[in-house]
């Protein structure tokens, strides 16, 4: 029993380690179209806009957790806004570190889930996605967030369980390619609803506090996280 157990699991690890043949051109290219039009019409993009801040408001709890700081919880609202809530020290390392980890996720979770597509693991990265979705529901404390994340997460179980390996690798590419053009926008739209006197309490404002940086250079650091995660994902995701 105990080595069937074993076989299976290894089994299993061996088919989500794996590598996965390379989609054709043709679906790389259609699922950059896809990200495109769900990421530029406004009307899309502010029902799209949700999964972006799924992912900033993850990377917000996810280096909380690994700085040494206690994530009491995740809140997603309708208007595409969260917050995220941890304990610890007002100020050091740590909290800059959380209130960085924002803006720079979406385009830095993009630019890994190119390097793993790049390199063939399209199941790897499926089953990664789900494990921190996951991961992200037991701390999420409002019924929007957890709905959010049920139909966010149900989606990605769905096609790692049941979807045959090109639809997987369609979806794959179509979620790496919407955060790498997704991750830009968020960063523009605060800077410009600054530039109109709002979010006086931006994620660049608090940094801007902690580390006495003006909050415009930390606004250059998102756009150059976003922006070259891009560049770079975008040759990792179009070289076959």
């Amino acid at each position: 029993m105990d080595s069937t157990a074993t076989a299976s699991l290894a089994s299993l690890w061996d088919e989500v380690s794996g590598t996965q043949p390379d989609p054709d051109l043709w679906v790389v290219i259609a699922t950059l179209g896809a990200a495109l039009a769900v990421v530029v019409p406004h009307p899309l993009w502010r029902v799209s806009r949700n999964a972006i801040t799924i992912a900033h408001e993850g990377g917000h709890g996810l280096v909380a957790l690994l700085t040494g700081r206690t994530l009491t919880g995740i809140r997603l609202h309708s208007d595409t806004s969260g917050l995220t809530v941890s304990r610890g020290k007002p100020h050091g390392i740590g909290m800059i570190l959380t209130a960085a980890a924002g803006y720079t996720a979406p385009p830095l979770l993009g630019l890994g889930g190119a390097s793993l597509l790049g390199s063939g693991r399209i199941t790897l990265l499926l089953w990664l996605a789900t494990a921190l979705l996951l991961a992200m529901l037991v701390m999420i404390r409002n019924a929007y967030g957890a709905l959010t994340m049920l139909v966010t997460g149900g989606l990605f179980v769905l096609v790692s369980w049941l979807a045959g390996p090109q639809v997987q690798a369609a979806f794959a590419y179509a979620v790496v390619w919407f955060l790498l053009i997704g991750g830009v926008r968020p960063a523009f739209e605060l800077q410009a609803k600054r530039a109109r006197g709002g979010a006086g309490d931006s994620d660049a404002d608090q940094l801007s506090r902690l580390t006495h940086v003006p909050a415009g250079l930390w606004f250059f650091l998102f756009h150059a996280v976003s922006l070259c995660s891009l560049i770079g994902g975008g040759r990792w995701l179009l070289e076959m």
